[in-house]
């Protein structure tokens, strides 16, 4: 019988974690492990010329809960070790623990690794565990050299290596879900500057050391999200990180998340440092001289591959260098001189306000994208940026805790600036510019942030010398910038109220122009689910209305498709039930009773549809209702599936509650809680439209949550005219046009109490 693994113990210690845990954890596995070795040497008759030896992660003794074991168990040639290893392996699966195993001699094990930088790697840090330690030394002295006599190959195989990666991981400093392991700024980074010094690249080994306490505090936070998760993991989610704050004994996850985004910017520096010195150094030897300066306007020079200033020996006096430096860092893309941004980081800081060439380079150096981001990054590591927008202090690092967002706050400005870039043509790319990169520094201070930044944004910009006009069309867009993408999702384009509401805070044409551009720069840069065609569809509808009523010009020029269409009328016409359904719309004709609309709701829920808009129209005894759905990645929806539900549930012979209420509960347990940032809310807006009253639900995000909000409305005698469906990340903004049953806004209180007390109630969830 297999001896046991005790690991509990250790696992629920808390006072254990980060590199002590992970020293312990090994020397426990590895205690284990050599008494598996005995007990299979035993069995197999001997264990002459064999050898267990640890690599990889496990090698370094970075063993985390969830690790693979990283094992190799070398045989002399000749040496039978298949039943040595079916002792080892099959007791390791038996304890639920996950192996990277191989059985291999000295030469097939070398030979492997000659070829396969993985392999390679992993012997780096070979250790013995148990057998012929003779064995394990012959391999790990052989692997050290045959990395180091190939190593130029095999530095340019590891830069291609860590691009690709850093590619396909993120940014552990930036990302709102970071992948502490394989993200650039992340532990592997570390691993592969050791393993480029070991391949004869010019590492600084102090900078090493440093680099490691960055890698121990990502470790630490690695260890308590497996803990907290009870399996191997590495990237950091948002589910994850209250518990791993918890554990670490940070105040919240704010806090945790800067320490991540500290270590991570630190590792990332370097490391992009250092792999910019080994490419400039391989280069060099590859082709037998260095590169002569090369010069580039305003004193500048490109040298050994960075943008330097030409006299790098004498101190900066003029203020606006840093700016030009960062410009024409844009403009190659390559990075900056460490010693430039040291000269640059001692130089008098510019005037207020600024003169009119650091104002223009700002503008040139927003304008160049994305090249700009990893500049303003080194200007911002060097403490070069806050110099110039000492107000920006409060947004680095600073996470936005809900599923919309990639990056933290200062990254998501500069995406947004980079964006911004594409967007100029029907408006002042400088403002655009502007807006973009100051529309959320406000989440930094206190109160609403639009309200903030636009405090915060009159005050850089007037510093940095713009005219009284601009100043107050940037802070305009900043104050705005979230008007055009709200309410075109949140209420009904069709209502003169909501177009004439939009105009008058607008103002003028230029200032929308900037703002439909910016809504798009400022969604592109959140994410996906963040700036979709049926929100820039809505955000264009929307422009178009208020710019023709700014103009001047007839609205219904610019009018959607009319609602009913003459085909639907024609379906209304034929008075019998009729379902019809194409692309992203289901339109459903039926005699008019209460509660239609929920129960057609119910079975797109039931079918895992989300619905984006819904409209609905009666006339004669016959009702229309038209809902319009999120496609998926498939592009098509089930149709004839949906459809027939549809006329099911209609005739009374679909149980679409009860259906729900299974699907929901069968779920229970299975789904990613999410972080909810929004409390449960019910708002009645009584001066968005003339003839209705819009109700605002606001609330966690669940299955069928439609249904069970247009049910409670139907309940109460409430008629639903239109509807939208905003999804933020976990939660939901339900906007709901309503009138009463005599056919005009509901204005009894104590209606509209119960009306609350109904939607509250249906936003719990279904237990």
């Amino acid at each position: 019988m297999a001896i046991p693994l005790h690991r509990s113990s250790l696992l629920d210690d808390r006072s254990c974690g980060g590199r002590g845990f992970c020293d312990r954890y090994t020397q426990v596995v590895e205690d284990w492990l050599r008494s598996l070795w005995v007990d299979a040497v035993a069995a197999a008759g001997g264990g002459d010329g064999m050898a267990l030896v640890a690599v990889g992660g496990q090698g370094r003794g970075e063993l985390c809960p969830g690790s693979d074991l990283d094992l190799l168990l070398l045989a002399d040639k000749g040496v039978d070790a298949a039943r040595v290893a079916d002792g080892l392996w099959y007791p390791i699966w038996d304890e639920r623990l996950k192996l990277g195993h191989a059985v291999r001699s000295i030469r097939d094990t070398l030979a492997l690794a000659a070829e396969d930088l993985e392999t390679a790697t992993a012997l780096l840090s070979a250790r013995h565990v148990a057998g012929d330690p003779a064995l394990t030394a012959e391999l790990a002295e052989k692997a050290r050299l045959a990395w180091q006599r190939k190593g130029r190959r095999w530095l340019d195989v590891l830069s291609r290596a860590v691009q690709a990666r850093h590619a396909a991981h993120g940014e552990v400093a930036f990302d709102l879900e970071p992948d502490l392991k394989e993200g650039r700024g992340g532990l592997r980074d570390v691993h592969a500057l050791a393993w480029a010094r070991a391949a004869g690249a010019d590492v600084d080994e102090r900078l090493l050391a440093e680099l490691f306490d960055h890698h121990d505090a990502l470790l630490a936070v690695r260890v308590e999200l497996h803990r907290a998760g009870g399996r191997a993991g590495d990237v950091l989610t948002l589910d994850d990180q209250d518990d791993v704050a918890a554990r670490l004994g940070d105040v919240d996850a704010d806090a945790l998340m800067t320490r991540v985004a500290v270590a991570g910017r630190a590792i990332a520096w370097s490391s992009d440092e250092s792999w910019h010195e080994i490419g400039t150094r391989l280069a060099t030897t590859r082709f037998g001289r260095a590169s002569r300066d090369r010069p580039l306007d305003g004193g500048l020079v490109l040298r050994d591959g960075r943008v330097a200033l030409a006299d790098e020996g004498s101190p900066v006096a003029d203020p606006v260098a840093v700016l030009r430096v960062a410009v024409a860092a844009a403009r190659v893309p390559t990075r900056i001189s460490p010693r430039t941004l040291e000269l640059l980081s001692e130089a008098p800081e510019l005037p207020d306000p600024w003169p009119e060439p650091a104002r223009l380079l700002l503008v040139e150096l927003l304008g160049s994208g994305a090249a700009a981001i990893p500049v303003i990054e080194v200007l911002d590591r060097w403490g070069l940026w806050v110099r110039l927008v000492p107000e920006w202090e409060p947004a680095r690092s600073r996470i936005q805790r809900n599923a919309l967002h990639r990056f933290t706050v200062d990254r998501h400005l500069l995406e947004t600036a980079s964006e911004a870039s594409r967007l100029g043509a029907h408006t002042r790319q400088d403002l655009l510019s502007m807006a973009a990169l100051l529309h959320d520094l406000g989440k930094g201070y206190p109160g609403d942030h639009s309200e903030s930044g636009e405090t915060l944004a009159t005050a850089i910009t007037t510093r940095m010398g713009f005219a009284a006009g601009d100043v107050a069309t940037i802070a305009h867009g900043v104050r705005h910038h979230l008007l055009l993408p709200d309410v075109a999702t949140r209420r009904d384009l069709d209502d003169p109220a909501t177009v004439a509401m939009v105009a008058e805070v607008v103002g003028t044409a230029e200032r929308l122009a900037l703002l439909r551009a910016l809504s798009e720069a400022d969604g592109r840069a959140t994410g996906p689910s963040a700036w979709s065609d049926w929100k820039a569809q809505l955000v264009d509808q929307l422009t178009q209305r208020v710019s023709a009523r700014l103009s001047g010009d007839p609205i219904d020029e610019v009018a959607a498709d009319p609602f009913p269409s003459a085909e639907q009328r024609a379906m209304l016409d034929a008075g019998v039930l009729e379902v019809r359904a194409d692309g992203d719309t289901i339109t459903v004709a039926c005699p008019d009773r209460p509660g239609t609309f929920h129960r057609v709701a119910g079975v797109l829920a039931l079918h895992g549809l989300d619905v984006l808009s819904a409209s609905i129209h009666s006339e004669r005894g016959m009702a229309l209702d038209e809902f319009r759905v999120a496609v998926g990645p498939s592009g098509t929806v089930p149709w004839d599936r949906v459809g027939a539900d549809v006329a099911r549930v209609l005739d009374g012979r679909l149980a679409i509650q009860a259906r729900l209420d299974e699907r929901v509960r069968s779920q229970l347990g299975r789904r990613r809680p999410g972080i909810h940032q929004l409390g449960h809310a019910v708002r009645f807006d009584d001066g968005a439209s003339a003839d209705a009253t819009v109700v605002e639900v606001v609330g966690a995000d669940s299955l069928g949550l439609l249904y069970r909000l247009t049910r409670a409305l139907t309940d109460l005698d409430v008629d639903i005219r239109s509807a939208r469906i905003h999804t933020l990340g976990a939660d939901v903004v339900d906007t709901f046009y309503v009138t009463s049953a005599a056919g005009g806004p509901i204005t009894d209180e104590e209606h509209r109490h119960e009306i609350e007390r109904a939607l509250l109630h249906a936003l719990e969830p279904v237990t």
